[in-house]
């Protein structure tokens, strides 16, 4: 990739990074850093980045885990005179939480993978690539109100189906325990 393809990548994909970014992380300034860390990444990638499927999901994958270490590695928490501290909190899960969470993560994908289309496309493009509804109503031709109320039952959808899941195992747990 030469610099002016990657710095027409920059272009393309600033304003909606930052914004996805600015959602996890509240504060404009880590936003942006968020932002400029991801694209240093991707400059050090630059010759591998043709084997990727879509270079825009890469970056929005790079910048959620980007922001959800920052957000783990700390938080400021003002203090009465308008200071700021900073608290640090252990940012490394169990073995057993990790475990529980890929699990988590194997059956949230296959839960969006049986969806209708509609639906799993809007929540494709909305939550796992970072697209704003503008975009997304361009690519999918449905109104951004529409748009929301689709995202809405999608995810609500989502929801029931891995609560659902969850109770299934917890009666399963339940019905293991009785017989030992």
């Amino acid at each position: 990739m030469t610099r002016i393809d990657f710095n027409e990548l920059v272009h393309q994909l600033s304003h909606r990074l930052y914004g996805y970014a600015f959602r996890i992380l509240r504060n404009q300034e880590e936003a942006e850093d968020a932002v400029q860390e991801v694209f240093i990444k991707l400059w050090k990638l630059k010759d591998r980045l043709g084997e990727y499927n879509s270079v825009d999901a890469l970056a929005t994958t790079m910048v959620k885990n980007h922001c959800i270490d920052q957000v783990r590695k700390g938080k400021n928490i003002f203090n009465n005179e308008g200071s700021s501290q900073l608290y640090v909190v252990s940012s490394s899960p169990s073995p057993e939480q990790e475990m529980v969470n890929k699990e988590s993560d194997e059956i949230i994908h296959r839960i969006i993978d049986s969806l209708p289309e509609i639906y799993r496309r809007v929540i494709m493009l909305r939550d796992i690539e970072g697209f704003s509804y503008e975009e997304i109503a361009e690519k999918t031709k449905e109104t951004v109100n529409n748009l929301r109320v689709i995202l809405s039952r999608g995810r609500k959808m989502i929801r029931d189906e891995f609560n659902k899941y969850q109770n299934e195992q917890r009666g399963t747990g339940q019905a293991d325990r009785k017989v030992l």
